[in-house]
C-alpha cells in the first residue's frame, strides 16, 4: 500500500529517490520549483532535461538529480512556452511522472504543487487533481511506497492536507 504525506518546506532540500519538477515542454529550468532544483541541484540537470526535449505537454521525462538528496529528477511537463496549464495537463503530467517511477521501481517520489507557481493554476484545484491521480495510479499496484507532496506556501500545504483528508 502506497503512504501519502503533505509537507511543507523546500523541495530542492527533500530527500527521495525522485523530486519532480514542474517543467515546460521544452524543458528549460527557470524561476520557481525548476530554479530552486537547478540552483540546489546543479545546471547538469537542465542539460540533460533539455537533450530531451522538446517533449509533448504532459509528458514526463528522467534526469539524474545532480547533487539533490535524490537518484532522479523527473520533469513532469505541465505547459508550453505560454507558461499557461490546466486540469488535463496537471493529470496527465502527474500520471505521466508516476509511470516513469514504476518504470524505474524506485520506492519514494515527491512532487511540487505542479502548475500553480508560474503556470498560476489554482492551488486547491491541482492539489484534488493531483491527489485523485496518485490514487488511480497506485489502485493497480505500484513499486512506491511513499508519495510525498511537498508544499512552498502553507496556503498550498493547507489545500494539499485538505485534498488528502477527502
Amino acid at each position: 500500500m502506497t503512504e501519502i504525506h503533505v509537507y511543507l518546506g523546500d523541495i530542492s532540500n527533500f530527500e527521495a529517490d525522485a523530486l519532480v519538477n514542474a517543467a515546460n515542454n521544452h524543458l528549460w529550468m527557470g524561476a520557481g520549483v525548476a530554479g530552486a532544483l537547478k540552483r540546489a541541484g546543479g545546471q547538469q540537470i537542465e542539460e540533460a532535461a533539455m537533450r530531451q526535449g522538446p517533449v509533448e505537454i504532459g509528458q514526463a521525462v528522467v534526469t539524474g538529480a545532480g547533487h539533490l538528496k535524490a537518484k532522479y529528477v523527473i520533469h513532469a511537463a505541465v505547459m508550453g512556452q505560454d507558461l499557461v496549464t490546466d486540469a488535463m495537463k496537471i493529470k496527465a503530467a502527474t500520471l505521466n511522472s508516476l509511470r516513469r517511477a514504476g518504470e524505474l521501481g524506485i520506492k519514494s517520489i515527491a512532487f511540487p504543487a505542479v502548475g500553480t507557481g508560474v503556470g498560476g493554476f489554482s492551488v486547491s484545484e491541482c492539489a484534488g487533481i493531483m491527489i485523485s491521480a496518485v490514487h488511480e495510479y497506485t489502485a493497480a499496484g505500484s513499486t512506491l511506497e511513499k508519495v510525498s507532496f511537498i508544499l512552498f506556501s502553507q496556503d498550498a500545504y493547507r489545500a494539499f492536507k485538505e485534498a488528502l483528508e477527502k
